[in-house]
This record gives structure tokens, sequence and C-alpha cells, in this order.
């Protein structure tokens, strides 16, 4: 399934007639805006066909299993898997304003940050998504991907604002 997931990319860059360009080059926003525009309809399809929770449960897994391997792609791609290396990961997430980041605390062994404004969160409600929805096509994500990162590495987050809140806490701490 690999090259399926590929070859959707590879398509979507050829539509658009973009030439020699990779998926770095295209900014997270823009692809979980592919993503949406490309899922909603079929998650929609499936859940009329057989049930929200079988769909949802299939797609919050696959999501899952995804941002796990994404995790350790950004860490061989940076080169480490370190906190100070995740710092380049985030660069990815905020890349073309999608994320804006204050970070609180910045250490060898602990990286905090609230996010104010979260464009991938209005994304989702502009095509009109559930917070549900939202929540488990993006924020959901972080989690797995993280442990792909680095197992060593812990994420505690209590609030989204995919899901309302005024900001996310992310709250990521190494193993000494």
């Amino acid at each position: 399934m690999k090259n399926s997931r590929e070859g959707f990319y590879t398509v979507i860059i050829n539509r658009f007639g973009v030439k020699n360009m990779g998926m770095d080059s295209i900014d997270q926003l823009l692809r979980r805006e592919l993503e949406a525009r490309f899922m909603g309809p079929l998650i929609d399809a499936l859940v009329l066909e057989f049930g929200r929770d079988p769909v949802y449960k299939v797609i919050k897994n696959s999501i899952l299993r995804i941002a796990e391997e994404q995790g350790a792609q950004f860490a061989e791609k940076v080169g480490g898997n370190t906190l100070n290396h995740f710092m380049e990961v985030l660069k990815a997430w905020k890349k073309g304003g999608a994320l804006e980041i204050e970070i609180l605390d910045q250490t060898d062994n602990k990286l905090t940050f609230n996010v104010t404004r979260c464009r991938y969160a209005e994304l989702y409600r502009e095509l009109g998504f559930s917070p549900e929805l939202g929540y488990m096509l993006s924020c959901n994500r972080d989690f797995a991907l993280i442990k792909g990162f680095n197992k060593g590495i812990t994420l505690r987050r209590t609030q989204t604002m995919m899901e309302g809140a005024p900001y996310c806490d992310f709250r990521f701490v190494a193993e000494e």
C-alpha cells in the first residue's frame, strides 16, 4: 500500500503542474488539505455503508500506523531523534504559517510549547469536518509520531484547539 500513497501524491503534484518537486516541498498544511478533500467524501460513503464506529476505528488505526512510520522517517531525515532534532520537525509543522507556537521551555530533556493558532483546525472547520474527525485525522497522530521518532520521548497534551480549547499544550519529556 505504500506505493499507492506515493502514487496519490505524485498524481496531485502532476495535476497541479509542479515539476521536479519532492514531497518535502509541499508543506504539511497543503498535504492535510489534499488528504482531507480526498478522505472526507470517502469517509462519508464508508460510514453510510458500514457504520461510523468500524470505519472510524480502521481510519484511526491506519493513521496511527502511518504517523509512527513518519516519526521514524523524520528522525532519519533530520539525523537524530533527540528533542533538539525534533525542533526540525516543528519547522515542517509550522511551514507556511500552519502553526503559531509559543515555546515555554526547551532543554535537552524537555520541550514545552503552546500552539496559539492552528490553521489545521481552521482548515477542518472550513471543510465542514466535525471536531472529532479533525482530531482523528490530525491531532491524534502526534502521539504515534513521537513514538516513531523516539520511543524514549513522551508527549502529554490535555487540550487542543481542534476540540475548542484556546490553545494546544504540548509537553514533551525525554528519558534521561
